[in-house]
């Protein structure tokens, strides 16, 4: 049998109720990071663009957006990434 694919993986990866209550206090942060990556592509800007716009480096953003790190933005880096697709960031409890 070959390997499995990513979403089998997963699957079996979260019937463990370890790694299911730890994939799940990630889930708001991968979806920020989500979230940014669409809007900045959905804007057409590279994360050189937005690293410029808001003065800062592209290893920056790039770590931002990683999946591979649980690197946590604050409100001000968000605010700033927003405003420099021409977006408003909103926050929202629920």
């Amino acid at each position: 049998m070959g390997r499995p694919n990513f979403k089998d993986f997963k699957k079996k990866a979260l019937e463990d109720t370890e790694v299911k209550s730890e994939y799940d206090a990630l889930a708001p942060l991968f979806d920020i990071k989500k979230q940014l990556i669409n809007a900045r592509l959905n804007n057409g800007f590279t994360q050189d663009d937005i690293a410029q716009k808001i003065g800062t480096s592209k290893s920056t953003i790039s770590r931002l957006e990683s999946f591979n790190n649980t690197f946590m933005p604050n409100i001000g880096t968000l605010i700033k990434y927003a405003e420099a697709l021409g977006l408003r960031l909103s926050v929202k409890l629920g």
